[in-house]
């Protein structure tokens, strides 16, 4: 049902019609519950730096928010990062997120940017906790929140929403008669819309500032060792492809745009794995997203390589988000 739903949200074919009285509940109720929660919005000491997108499903957002923490710590900040922790199972929230934290506790996504950034992560389903223990215990002056669109209990200072340039939007419309989680309208409030990929789908007009995002993806690093190898050095190799993310097509197309061989074997995003999954009955090696690589290393073995994705934004982009978080006002503890 899922793969169906996909298919029509993201071909030209108008929204499925027996959907369409769902997806016309399902904006009310959305509308109902976003103004709510404006009309609660607690405001922070600290300024807070939004990441997501309005339609479901993996855009590259993880990737933009590892790049805004670069970008924050280049400007003199102590960022935090704080998130729903998708995913994960926490005896006691909010949860402060270090490398070891267990990613079944967690989430992955918070498992991977503490991992990667080393600055303080935390997760809980009321964000404002989240936040609240980073700014008491790590005393961060800015925080960036992972896939926070909407949550709009949050009070934020800037927007950044993520949109993968081949699908773009889908149809246009609401779930579960499209990929919507808000209306496309919504692209006008944000403070920039950054574009994942080669732009090949329209995307309504919005008149905020659009970026230009790509994914770098160049190295492989073995899950056992930590050893690192070009892509290249897999060129000519038949390999499984392993991805758990909320679009697994694209990390397959970028291996093979690197003119790798791949079998691809997707998995639901979120996926727990268990080591059976990465065992092919064959000695081909294994490459899989980093996000799923941080809840394999309990059965790391050779041959399992995880591949880290990198936002790459130009130098007049670059600018433009400098200028945005420079703006932003600065505590002092």
């Amino acid at each position: 049902m899922k793969r169906w739903l996909e298919r029509r949200w993201y071909s030209a074919e108008s929204p499925p019609l027996v959907l369409r009285p769902l997806a016309a509940l399902y904006g009310r109720v959305a509308d109902r519950i976003g103004a709510s929660k404006r009309a609660q919005a607690v405001r922070l000491p600290v300024p807070v730096v939004v990441v997501g997108n309005i339609s479901v499903g993996g855009t590259g957002k993880t990737p933009v928010t590892l790049w805004l923490v670069e970008q924050a710590r280049a400007l003199g900040f102590r960022p935090g990062v704080i998130s729903r922790g998708y995913g994960g199972r926490a005896a006691a929230y909010p949860l402060r997120v270090s490398a070891s934290t267990d990613p079944a506790e967690c989430g992955d996504e918070p498992a991977l940017i503490a991992r990667r950034s080393g600055v303080p992560v935390a997760v809980a389903p009321d964000r404002v906790a989240a936040a609240r223990l980073l700014i008491e215990q790590d005393r961060v002056d800015l925080l960036i929140a992972d896939d926070g669109l909407q949550h709009y209990r949050l009070a934020r200072d800037l927007e950044f929403c993520v949109i993968d340039g081949a699908r773009g939007l889908g149809n246009g419309a609401w779930l579960p008669a499209g990929p919507l989680r808000e209306p496309a309208a919504r692209l006008a409030g944000v403070d920039a819309v950054i574009v994942n990929g080669p732009q090949h789908a329209a995307l309504p007009a919005h008149g905020r500032p659009q970026l230009a995002m790509q994914l770098g993806i160049d190295r492989a690093q073995a899950l056992d060792s930590g050893e690192l190898r070009p892509l290249s050095a897999f060129s000519g190799q038949t390999l499984h492809a392993v991805a758990g993310i909320g679009h697994p097509q694209r990390f397959f197309d970028v291996l093979t745009a690197a003119g790798l061989v791949v079998i691809p074997q997707p998995f639901p995003d979120h996926h727990r794995f268990v080591a059976a999954d990465l065992a092919f009955g064959d000695a081909a090696p294994v490459l899989m997203t980093e996000k799923d690589a941080v809840k394999c290393a309990a059965f790391a073995r050779p041959g399992l390589w995880y591949v880290p994705a990198e936002a790459r934004i130009g130098e007049a982009d670059t600018a433009l988000v400098r200028k945005l978080l420079s703006g932003l006002p600065r505590k002092s503890f």
